[in-house]
């Protein structure tokens, strides 16, 4: 089973939290808005601005804001930001490790083209989608406006 690591969950919602209050916020903050635990909050912060995604105000005013806009973030940098490249398995081009068997596997390299297609999966999905997938489909707003014909 292919699965995120949870600090890469938490990330997301993080992330989403930073653009809902479109405002430099604090882990404390946001932990408390989140109802993620503190130093964790602090720990994917962390991780989110050495991966270029969040920069750090310091200061009495200071806390975090978004490097971008959700709609420029894709899903696919937060996992890497948090869990490293996307992998599938390790023999791989983007694995850091190595695999036992690579002399003998009968399907080295036949990985490559299923990982391309999940990081292009990943990489078509923005935290913009995250976000508005959220949001109940009664109260989103119309991507286009209704025309309505006045003569009826």
């Amino acid at each position: 089973m292919l699965r995120l690591s949870k600090l890469t969950d938490y990330a997301v919602v993080v992330l989403v939290r930073l653009a809902a209050s479109n405002c430099v916020e604090t882990s404390p903050c946001i932990a408390s808005a989140t109802g993620i635990p503190e130093p964790t909050v602090a720990k994917v912060l962390k991780t989110l601005a050495a991966g270029g995604l969040v920069t750090s105000q310091r200061g009495a005013r200071g806390g975090y804001r978004l490097m971008r806009p959700l709609g420029a973030i894709p899903i696919s940098d937060v996992i890497t930001a948090i869990d490293g490249p996307i992998a599938l398995t390790a023999c791989v081009e983007a694995s850091v490790s190595g695999c036992d068997a690579e002399g003998l596997c009968p399907v080295r390299g036949r990985w490559d083209p299923v990982n391309e297609a999940i990081q292009q999966a990943l990489s078509s999905i923005t935290l913009s989608d995250m976000q508005e997938a959220s949001v109940p489909r009664a109260f989103r707003v119309p991507a286009r406006p209704i025309a309505i014909n006045a003569a009826e």
